[in-house]
C-alpha cells in the first residue's frame, strides 16, 4: 500500500463560525470534511477527503439488508501548545475494527489507509478540535458492504469512511441503571457481542428505551442464559470497587473489548490496586451493597471516558452506590484527561501526536 494516495477537495464554506462550542449536543455537529475509501474488485482504491455530504446509495446496498456494517469510536485532543493533535491508542482501534471485520466476513482495513486517512482528516479539520475540559473531537471510522445485490452472501465491495464531531461530555451526571432480566445484548457463545457491529446496537435500543421511559439512564446487561452475570452497562464496560478490589466482567464473546477498559486495568495495576477480571454476579453485587462493601461503580468507554453509577434497580428494588469526589473513579478521570491532553507524562506510551504540518502540502 506504499503508493496509497489521498485526493483532497476542500470545502468552500466552513460552518465552524456558526457553532456554539459550549452548547453542542453529542453527535449532532459535524466538521467540514470526511474521508472515504472504497474496496472494489479485490483491491483498495485511493482515498478521498471531501466536504461533508450525503452518501448516494442504491436501495439494494447490501449493508442495508444484511447488516455487514461495523464502526469504531475515537477521540482527538489538542496538546498544550494548541497545535499538536493527540490521539489515544489509535492502533488499538484499528485492531478492534479488523477483529470486527473478520467476524463480519469483511476484508481487513490496511494500516496505511486507516492511519493516513485519519491523520489527514484531522489535519484538515484541526480547527474543529475543542479545548475546554471534558470536550474533544469524536471520530467515527465506519465500514460497510456496498454491493448492489439482493442475496444473502458476503459483499464483494465495501466503503470505509471517517467523519468527526466536536463534542462535550457524554454524560453530565452519575447514572441510575436498570438491571435487565428479560432481554439480552448478545449471545454468550458464538455470537457477535465482541464485535463493534451495527446490529448489536439496534438490538439494544428497545430495552434501553423501556428503561429510560421508567426514569433510568441506562441498562445494565446480564448474561443471556441466566440473567445473573453482569456484562456491560449501556454501551460501556463496567467496574465495581468491592472492598479494596476492583472487579470487571471478564471478556467473552458477548462483551466488547473496550480500549478504555483495558487502559483502566493497566493504570490501576500500575498503582498497586488489585483488579480481578471475572464473572460478576448481580447476586454478589447486591450482597456487597447491603454489606457496605460496594464502594464505587463506574461505566467506561470512549465517549464517556468514566462516569459514576449512583444506583441500580434489580427486581424492583433500588440499591444506592457512593459517588465520592475523591474516589478511585475521579482519580482515573483526572489522570486520563491529563495524559490525553499531553499535560502529564505518558508512561504507558498510549498517545500518538499528529503534527498537522506534515499534511499541509496535501491540503
Amino acid at each position: 500500500m506504499s503508493d496509497f494516495k489521498i485526493n483532497i477537495t476542500l470545502s468552500n464554506n466552513s460552518n465552524i463560525n456558526n457553532i456554539d462550542f459550549d452548547n453542542i449536543k453529542f453527535g449532532q455537529v459535524n466538521t467540514d470534511h470526511m474521508f472515504m475509501c472504497e474496496f472494489k474488485n479485490g483491491v483498495w482504491e485511493d482515498g478521498k477527503i471531501m466536504p461533508f455530504q450525503k452518501i448516494p446509495l442504491s436501495p439494494g446496498t447490501s449493508a442495508l439488508h444484511y447488516g455487514q456494517s461495523i464502526f469504531e469510536g475515537m477521540r482527538a485532543q489538542k496538546g498544550p501548545d494548541g497545535e499538536q493533535i493527540i490521539l489515544f491508542r489509535p492502533e488499538e482501534n484499528l485492531k478492534r475494527l479488523n477483529l470486527s471485520a473478520h467476524r463480519m466476513c469483511m476484508p481487513p482495513i490496511p494500516e496505511e489507509i486507516f492511519t493516513k486517512g485519519l491523520e489527514t482528516l484531522l489535519a484538515v479539520d484541526r480547527d474543529w478540535i475543542p479545548t475546554k475540559i471534558g470536550s474533544g473531537l469524536y471520530m467515527r471510522p465506519f465500514y460497510f458492504a456496498s454491493d448492489d445485490f439482493l442475496g444473502v452472501k458476503e459483499s464483494e465491495n465495501y466503503i470505509f469512511m471517517i467523519y468527526c464531531c466536536p463534542v462535550n461530555a457524554y454524560y453530565s451526571q452519575p447514572l441510575r441503571v436498570y438491571v435487565e432480566q428479560q432481554y439480552s445484548r448478545s449471545a454468550k457463545k458464538g455470537g457477535v457481542g465482541f464485535a463493534k457491529c451495527a446490529g448489536n446496537y439496534a438490538a439494544s435500543m428497545y430495552p434501553a428505551k423501556m428503561a429510560k421511559d421508567k426514569g433510568f439512564d441506562q441498562v445494565m446487561w446480564t448474561d443471556a442464559e441466566e440473567h445473573e452475570y453482569i456484562e456491560e452497562t449501556g454501551t460501556t464496560n463496567i467496574f465495581a470497587l468491592i472492598g479494596d478490589t476492583v472487579v470487571t466482567p471478564a471478556l467473552s464473546e458477548s462483551i466488547l473489548p473496550g480500549i478504555t477498559r483495558d487502559s483502566i486495568i493497566t493504570y490501576l495495576k500500575s498503582k498497586g490496586i488489585k483488579v480481578e477480571e471475572r464473572n460478576l454476579g448481580i447476586t454478589e453485587l447486591v450482597a456487597a451493597q447491603k454489606a457496605s462493601q460496594l464502594k464505587e461503580m463506574w461505566a467506561a468507554g470512549t465517549a464517556a471516558t468514566v462516569i459514576h453509577i449512583k444506583s441500580f434497580q434489580y427486581k424492583d428494588v433500588d440499591y444506592d452506590i457512593p459517588t465520592p469526589t475523591d474516589g478511585l473513579m475521579n482519580d482515573i478521570y483526572t489522570a486520563f484527561r491529563a495524559i490525553k491532553r499531553g499535560l502529564a507524562p505518558d508512561t504507558f506510551h498510549w498517545t500518538k501526536v499528529v503534527q498537522p504540518e506534515q499534511y499541509a502540502s496535501q491540503a
